[in-house]
């Protein structure tokens, strides 16, 4: 009845020389009935498009009994792993930064080791969610609104410097600020490749998913480094960190990753590093976002997921690559992008994404522009050209 978080399978798959890989049992940011299977690779990361396709080709069309499982073991993966936690942060800077924190792990992986690590350092912390729950409450476990909100509440209420919330299987973060305004993943992105280049020396390539911020793509203009953009999907990612030369990777969902570290997601890496780049900066949360949208400008972005059935969605899949608009919501298309799904760029770093999500069934709509408002147009415009090609 003790979760294991995703990064710590990572760490000891990629620590033991003698491992080919290792499998984790999880649900990820899905609700409970989505459990499956994740494979990991000797290093540590996500199994790439072809040998995934290859273990699917060979599994039987029906369940293995007991007697056919050939091997079971058991192994200590949390004490490395909490280790390399530990010594990849500066936990003098944390500890004597006077950080109180709001700790949300969702009912997932990360609803003991979080806390504890940062209670270690001295850290005052806030828990909620933290119980053993195989259906996480009922709360979808994805750290985004509006599943964020309690820890929002938690935030204002106990006066707290800040909020980290994690996913099902802790490869993911979202953050709140003092006042409980929510920090996505792209502001997190951002601000890491910032500390990592600034506070930390490190240089390299930052990588982003495609449905990213182009926060990305300014910080990344900043610091005179490339930038690199993949298809939606940390193993795509992943891939990019095996080419070498990437300082930090992350997806619009929340999975940030530092190969330096290991070549994976890892939501409480994120979130030390977070701490330490506000204790070594003597800023608060909210601080490092206004410093940053005052050094490459503000941007806001929004998602919808639209469910539809099988059908609509094969169909949809099938149209998408023919959907191209000479203009949405009122302006102009500049350039098309068909790599994963439709992505329509227009002026003044705007775009609209439409996609089919490869782990739900239902089509996501993404979209980034200056202003709430015309936000909200986009997705509104996105949202009938899914209906028009479903």
């Amino acid at each position: 009845d003790r979760y294991v978080p995703t990064p710590c399978l990572c760490w000891a798959v990629a620590r033991d020389e003698a491992a080919i890989g290792g499998l984790q049992l999880t649900a990820s940011h899905n609700p409970a009935q989505w459990l499956g299977i994740k494979v990991r690779m000797s290093d540590g990361g996500a199994s790439g498009v072809e040998f995934t396709r290859q273990i699917e080709d060979l599994l039987p069309a029906e369940p293995a009994t007991d007697a056919q499982v050939s091997m079971v073991l058991e192994a200590d993966i949390l004490s490395d792993y909490l280790d390399a936690l530990r010594d990849f942060v500066d936990t003098d800077a944390i500890a004597a930064a006077n950080l109180k924190l709001v700790i949300d792990p969702l009912y997932g992986a990360s609803r003991v080791y979080l806390a504890e690590l940062f209670e270690q350092l001295g850290v005052e912390v806030v828990r909620i969610h933290d119980g053993h729950n195989a259906t996480f409450g009922g709360l979808h476990p994805e750290p985004i609104p509006p599943w964020t909100d309690a820890a929002a509440a938690a935030v204002t209420a106990a006066s707290a410097t800040a909020g980290f919330v994690l996913d099902g299987d802790a490869d993911r973060l979202g953050a709140l600020d003092q006042e409980g305004d929510f920090v996505s993943s792209h502001k997190i992105i951002a601000l890491l490749a910032l500390h990592m280049a600034e506070q930390r020396g490190k240089s390299g390539r930052i990588v982003k998913a495609l449905s990213t911020s182009f926060l990305v793509d300014r910080v990344a203009a900043h610091l005179g480094m490339p930038l690199t953009t993949t298809p939606v999907g940390f193993k795509w990612i992943y891939q990019e960190m095996l080419a070498g030369d990437v300082m930090i990777g992350g997806e619009e969902s929340g999975g940030i990753g530092i190969p330096s570290h290991v070549r994976e997601r890892d939501g409480l890496l994120m979130s030390l590093l977070l701490a330490e780049m506000m204790a070594q900066t003597n800023k608060s949360l909210r601080q490092l976002v206004a410093d940053l949208e005052a050094r490459v400008g503000a941007l806001h972005y929004d998602r919808r997921d639209l469910t539809l059935d099988p059908q609509h969605i094969k169909r949809f899949r099938d149209l998408l690559p023919t959907v191209r608009p000479s203009s949405v919501a009122g302006t102009s298309v500049a350039e098309y992008v068909h790599v994963d799904g439709a992505k329509f760029l227009l002026n003044k770093d705007e775009w609209l994404l439409l996609r089919a999500s490869g782990t739900e069934p239902l089509v996501r709509i993404y979209a980034e522009a200056a202003t709430t408002d015309r936000v909200a147009e986009l997705l509104a415009a996105g949202e009938q050209l899914v209906q028009e090609a479903a």
